[in-house]
C-alpha cells in the first residue's frame, strides 16, 4: 500500500478489504510513519488504522506542516489525539524548537505520552486539559471506539462508548508567554468546540509572530449544536488580519491512495463555510497559500 509504485489495484484493496478487515480484526503494532517516526497503533481506531495502512494521517495537512515548520519554531497542537502531528512537529522543529500537545482525553493523553517516549521527543510538552473560552467543567462523549478521535462536547443522545469530565481553560492560560511569542503554527481540531477555542485565543492573536498561522478543522453543524457558528469564527480571524484558506481533506481510503502520490495546496476561501473544512488562517494575502 505504501511503497509499491503507482496506485493500480490499491484503491479497491484498501477500501473493500483492508480498511474494514483491520477495523473489525484489530492489530496492535508499532509502525513507522512516512516521515520516519514510530507509532504504537491499534487498528480498531480510524487514525491509527490509516497510520498502519498508509503511514500518514491527513496527508495534505502533513505535507503543509512539513513545508511550514522549521528548526526553532513552536507548534501548538490543540486536540492532539494520539500525538501524530505533535510527533511530526517535534521532528521538524528540532532540539531548539518546542511542541505543546494539548489533549483533553486522559486515555489519549497517555497514548500521546507513549508516542513521545517511543520517539524520544524531548521537545514536546504534553498537557492533559480541555480548551475553551473560559474556565469551565466540560463533559466529553465518545460514541464509538471505531473512531476514538470523535470525543466531543457536542450533545449526543445515543449509546455512548465512554464519557469523562475535565476542566477547560482558555489557551493563553495553557501556554507560556514564550510559547505564544514563538508559535509558528497553532493547530485546532476539537470536534465542534473550535468556536470557543478561538474566542479564548483571540486576546493574544495580536501577540503572535507576524508569520504565525492557525489551522482549524471547522465543523459548522457541530458548532451550531453548542451555540457557535463558523461565521463568527471567520469574523474573529478577519478582525485580527488573518485570511482564510481551505485545504483539501477527505477520510476515505480511496482519497489516501491518491494523496500518497499528490498533495493539494491551500486555496483562498471566500464563500461561507457550510460543511466540514480544514481551514488555514494566515496574514499572507494571496489566492493560494505558498
Amino acid at each position: 500500500m505504501r511503497d509499491a509504485p503507482g496506485s493500480l489495484g490499491k484503491t479497491a484493496l484498501a477500501a473493500r478489504y483492508l480498511n474494514p478487515y483491520l477495523r473489525d480484526h484489530p492489530r496492535r503494532r508499532v509502525v513507522r510513519a512516512r516521515f520516519g517516526s514510530r507509532f504504537a497503533v491499534d487498528t480498531q481506531d480510524l487514525i491509527q488504522r490509516y497510520l498502519y495502512l498508509f503511514g500518514v494521517w491527513e496527508p495534505h495537512m502533513t505535507h503543509w506542516l512539513r513545508r511550514r515548520l522549521r528548526p526553532g519554531d513552536t507548534f501548538v497542537d490543540v486536540g492532539a489525539n494520539i500525538g501524530y502531528f505533535s510527533v511530526l512537529a517535534s521532528h521538524l522543529v528540532g532540539s531548539t524548537g518546542r511542541v505543546v500537545a494539548v489533549e483533553a482525553s486522559p486515555t489519549f493523553h497517555e497514548r500521546l505520552l507513549q508516542q513521545v517516549r517511543l520517539n524520544a521527543a524531548d521537545n514536546v510538552r504534553a498537557v492533559n486539559t480541555a480548551v475553551s473560552d473560559s474556565r469551565k467543567l466540560l463533559t466529553f462523549v465518545l460514541a464509538s471506539s471505531k473512531n476514538m478521535g470523535a470525543n466531543s462536547i457536542v450533545p449526543y443522545e445515543g449509546p455512548a462508548e465512554s464519557t469523562f469530565e475535565i476542566e477547560a481553560r482558555p489557551l493563553p492560560e495553557v501556554l507560556t508567554a514564550a510559547e505564544i511569542a514563538t508559535a509558528r503554527v497553532v493547530k485546532i481540531d476539537v470536534e465542534g468546540a473550535e468556536g470557543a477555542v478561538v474566542r479564548g485565543l483571540a486576546p493574544v492573536l495580536d501577540q503572535l509572530r507576524p508569520d504565525a498561522e492557525i489551522t482549524v478543522e471547522v465543523t459548522p453543524d457541530r458548532m451550531a449544536q453548542v451555540g457557535d457558528s463558523a461565521d463568527e469564527l471567520m469574523e474573529t480571524m478577519r478582525r485580527y488580519g488573518f485570511h482564510a484558506y481551505r485545504l483539501a481533506n477527505q477520510y476515505t481510503p480511496e482519497s489516501y491512495v491518491s494523496a500518497l502520490h499528490h498533495t493539494d495546496t491551500a486555496v483562498r476561501c471566500r464563500k461561507p463555510i457550510t460543511a466540514e473544512s480544514d481551514l488555514i488562517f494566515s496574514r499572507v494575502d494571496s489566492e493560494t497559500l505558498p
